[in-house]
């Protein structure tokens, strides 16, 4: 019987339970404690800290599945994925690590015996290679993986490639180490026949493919590019989990899988566009199809992960995938409705026994992606509009018009080739290339950061730690290492000490600020980051005796600030629960001294009465000077027994720490730094309400002095009104008397612009020209009201009818207005087209505008110039 995607995952993790290995769970797809990384992009990323030596590892043998996300990089550009059958955003990794347990032998055993003995995979199609040395790293061939190799594969097909395909690198710096990858012979026994698999291995065949590599970490690279072993050796090994299941399914594609299959069969039935499984890059349906089968999947994960489509950092990869599946919808299978959203059942489905959390969350996941598509089909048909209205030189798109709808309205680069080749035209490529590449360069120089290595100061096999939930200061810590970093900002030292009170950036809280005193010398802490779980001092010095004792001193009035606005966070959270509903989540927050940010999960704005109630909520709890119960390290399954909220997106350990205010009140999972007692806050204000993304809004707030601040600066305004309004017994009343006048003297005034507007009408059809049959009115009036000007020169048109031209500027405060009104039949006998022609006549009034063909208006900062532009009207009928 075949096997599905779901047995296939399963035998994978249960063969390497019986391995005696922890099956653990994906981490999110979504980093929040590597600066590195925004997402996910290989199954090693969570186990970092293990092979970097910040912190033991819990199990020494682990495996999982894990949620990645690839968008550059070789053979992952995102323009290309759906093109070809193998390729992906965000895709399984299945994987099984040693951390200084077993080493090769036991790796390829293992590997071998799942793939032919629990997989079935034919053992004739299969091939290894191995590290074949490198001289300037000094490296010779991986003989010890080879021979072990020898006891599965004949010689022929055990391959040696350099350091390119063969060594696997962490980054520029870190640990690495020779692999062996398992390759797999998808062609059939014809082709094979003329042609021998080991041939294709690493050629970039679509049949002839990776699908296990097996990373033997067993050195460190250092930044001056040098080579030294690990204290201890590690086995990283992943294998992509689409790519397995195509092998095993026997299929050409991985979108012919049942991993893809079921979306793709969706996309048809909703369309009733058959899907042709053409893979020559001509059929732009099947792309399509392929397009929104894969995007739909990263966007999901991404927002379930803890990430809102946004224009920075990684909402904006999520933003750009989603976008790129709408264009291929919109254009290729003439969809103009929002139709991604409509597929998320089908995620939650297939997904709700591997990745838990989607399941809760499919709901959010499906508005929150529906808003964003009819956002986009909006923007595209402003794409289209601009499209129209590009200059076109010897039949050719300038590469930076190409680039603006590529960049600005989400334009792949190949649906301006189509729309251009509709019209006869061609796109400069170079100038859309280098366009591109200069935004990319621009990116890298904005976040570009030099690192130098960590230098060792004092050893230590323990982990660093945080030891100050309790304390601001404390003596008698160790400097263990450091490092130089050089960034757009200046140069700064990374300190590591042995234990410290000062709290890393994370959570949403910010990192402490304070001082390091390393006997007599005071260093100064500009920030506390956790790369990884590593905590890190920012200095902008180095101490002059690295050795000294050290004592740790956070500044204390910043922390008490932000312990206020963090326990407030919790009120908030839970009141918004119990006013709003239980679908209210935490979608991010932002702690610090000076005020509170928390966004969450809702629908639709919150009313001014359930503001008020939220906020009455949370000071009632305040006045309650309810203690904090702190459980500091409670096994995670007790913590859920408990009730504990458990925040979508974070990554949470086999114990956790838990602050209670109050069971019945608010439970939370946090690692972050709280108030002994709720009445220590003092008082909460709610200063704003907004929305900033499909179905999240956003509450800010400040507490104790903060608070008290902004009421006695309120109290403030409000008696500054009242001077000015005289000191009225009811300032609501005379406000609102006041606004009633102004309305009333409003309506006057656009009675009589109406009325001046009437009359000019009168005067300006005397002045009406006939120049080669067509009416044509060039003049200036003198109106202040926008409307009543937009309105005259309507009435104008319609009165004149067919073969009208009318072209009046006004000017008011320093300001020049110009409105242009050409009647349709001139617009396409004469090849006019008012929105074009306005931006050649703003000119001389310092301004710009644009519009229709048939209407536009423009403005300008000179009103001097106004006889000039009326002069370039005349013109065009001279």
């Amino acid at each position: 019987m075949a096997k599905s995607a779901r047995d296939i995952r399963n035998i994978f993790l249960s063969f390497f339970e019986e391995k005696d290995h922890a099956i653990v769970p994906s981490a999110p797809m979504v980093t929040k404690d590597d600066p590195t990384l925004m997402f996910i992009n290989a199954g090693m990323n969570p186990f970092k800290d293990y092979f970097l030596g910040h912190k033991p590892p819990v199990h020494k043998r682990i495996a999982d599945t894990q949620k990645c996300l690839r968008v550059s990089g070789k053979h992952n550009d995102l323009e290309e994925v759906g093109r070809d059958g193998y390729h992906h955003t965000m895709f399984e990794m299945l994987g099984n690590w040693s951390f200084g347990d077993y080493f090769k032998q036991e790796a390829i055993a293992w590997a071998w015996e799942l793939l032919t003995e629990r997989l079935g995979l034919p053992k004739e199609r299969m091939y290894a290679t191995v590290f074949g040395g490198d001289p300037e790293d000094g490296l010779t061939e991986d003989t010890e993986a080879r021979k072990l190799w020898e006891a599965f594969l004949p010689e022929d097909r055990i391959l040696s490639f350099g350091k390119k395909d063969n060594f696997w690198e962490m980054g520029d710096t870190g640990p690495c180490g020779p692999c062996s990858e398992i390759h797999f012979d998808l062609r059939s026994d014809e082709e094979r026949a003329k042609q021998p698999g080991a041939e294709l291995v690493n050629a970039d065949h679509p049949s002839v493919i990776e699908i296990w590599n097996l990373v033997f970490m067993q050195f460190n690279r250092r930044a001056d590019n040098s080579l030294v072993s690990l204290p201890s050796k590690h086995v990283d090994t992943g294998m992509g989990f689409e790519r397995l299941v195509r092998i095993v399914q026997g299929k050409s594609s991985n979108y012919d899988t049942d991993v893809f299959s079921p979306l793709i069969h969706f996309v048809e039935q909703a369309t009733g566009i058959r899907y042709e499984n053409d893979y020559s890059g001509k059929v732009m349906t099947d792309i399509a199809m392929r397009v929104i089968a894969d995007h739909v999947r990263a966007v999901s994960f991404g927002i379930a992960d803890g990430e809102l489509p946004s224009n920075t950092g990684a909402g904006y990869v999520l933003r750009r995938i989603l976008r790129r599946a709408v264009r291929y919808y919109y254009t290729f299978l003439n969809v103009k409705d929002p139709l991604m959203h409509r597929m998320v059942p089908l995620l939650r489905d297939f997904f709700k026994d591997v990745f838990p959390g989607f399941d809760q969350q499919s709901d959010f996941i499906k508005r929150v992606i529906e808003q964003e598509e009819i956002s986009f089909l909006r923007t595209l048909e402003g794409g289209i509009k601009r499209f129209e209205t590009i200059k076109i030189k010897d039949k050719t798109i300038e590469g930076k018009d190409a680039f603006e709808l590529f960049d600005t309205y989400g334009f792949p680069i190949d649906l301006t080739r189509l729309m251009a080749a509709e019209k006869g035209w061609t796109i400069d490529e170079a100038g859309f290339a280098k366009a591109l590449n200069e935004q990319k360069e621009r990116s890298r120089s904005d976040s570009a950061m030099a690192t130098g290595d960590w230098i060792e100061v004092q050893e230590s096999k323990d982990t660093p730690v945080f030891d100050g939930y309790d304390r601001d200061q404390l003596d008698g810590a160790k400097l263990l290492k450091y490092r130089e970093i050089k960034n757009k900002d200046g140069r700064f030292f990374q300190l590591v000490l042995d234990r410290t009170t000062f709290y890393p950036e994370g959570g949403g809280q910010v990192g402490d600020t304070g001082s390091l005193f390393f006997g007599d010398e005071e260093i100064k802490v500009v920030n506390m980051v956790k790369e990884n779980d590593l905590p890190i001092h920012i200095t902008t010095h180095l101490p002059k005796n690295l050795s000294a004792s050290v004592s740790t001193q956070v500044n204390s009035a910043i922390r008490r600030r932000t312990e206020n606005n963090h326990s407030a966070t919790h009120l908030l959270h839970a009141a918004l629960r119990e006013v709003l509903g239980d679908h209210v989540q935490q979608r991010g927050s932002l702690v610090n001294a000076e005020y509170l940010r928390f966004d969450f999960s809702h629908f639709s704005k919150v009313t001014a009465e359930e503001l008020a109630a939220i906020e009455k909520r949370v000071n009632q709890k305040i006045r309650e000077d309810i203690g904090r119960q702190e459980d500091r390290e409670i096994p995670i399954a007790a913590a859920e027994k408990a009730g504990a909220m458990m925040l979508f997106g974070e990554k949470y350990g086999d114990t956790v720490r838990m602050i209670t205010f109050d069971p019945a009140y608010s439970v939370e999972l946090c690692g972050g730094c709280h108030v002994s007692a709720t009445g220590k806050i003092g008082l909460f204000k709610i200063i704003s309400e907004s929305a900033i993304a499909a179905g999240v809004r956003r509450i800010e707030a400040v507490t104790a002095e903060g608070a008290e601040s902004f009421v006695n600066h309120q109290l403030d305004e409000l008696h500054a009104i009242r001077q000015e309004l005289k000191n009225p017994s009811d300032p609501l009343r005379a406000v609102r008397e006041l606004l009633g006048n102004v309305r009333e003297l409003k309506q006057q005034i656009d009675s009589y612009e109406a009325d001046k507007a009437a009359g000019a009408k009168v005067d300006l059809l005397k002045k009406v020209e006939v120049i080669d049959g067509v009416n044509v009115l060039i003049d200036e009036v003198v109106l202040s009201d926008q409307k009543a000007f937009k309105q005259l020169v309507h009435q104008l048109g319609n009165e004149l009818g067919e073969n009208t031209f009318v072209l009046l500027a006004s000017h008011a405060d320093g300001k020049a207005q110009l409105m242009l009104y050409i009647s349709d039949d001139l617009v396409k006998s004469k090849d006019l087209h008012a929105g074009k022609l306005i931006k050649e006549l703003a000119k001389p009034i310092q301004g710009g505008g644009g519009g229709q063909p048939f209407f536009a208006s423009a403005g300008g900062s000179h009103p001097e110039g106004i006889k000039e532009a009326l002069a370039q009207g005349k013109r065009i009928f001279s």
